[in-house]
């Protein structure tokens, strides 16, 4: 998963404005930090977002993060 797809997915769970704050204040317990902190450490994107994703519960239909594709240009 690319830092773009885990963005994308992270908007589209959390609408655009509640996902930067998910991202910058939720502490996942499972990484010891914030999405925005386990990024900075080098976890990989997909970790963070499966971690985010066991942390808030969401079920396993909408973990969709992996493999969206970059909107056209």
């Amino acid at each position: 998963m690319r830092l773009s797809e885990f963005q994308r997915a992270l908007n589209e769970e959390f609408g655009d404005a509640y996902a930067g704050v998910v991202r910058r204040e939720h502490w996942l317990t499972a990484l010891d930090g914030t999405a925005e902190d386990a990024l900075s450490r080098g976890v990989p994107a997909r970790e963070v977002w499966f971690a985010l994703c066991d942390e808030m519960q969401i079920p396993e239909a909408r973990r969709h993060g992996r493999g969206l594709l970059d909107p056209p240009v």
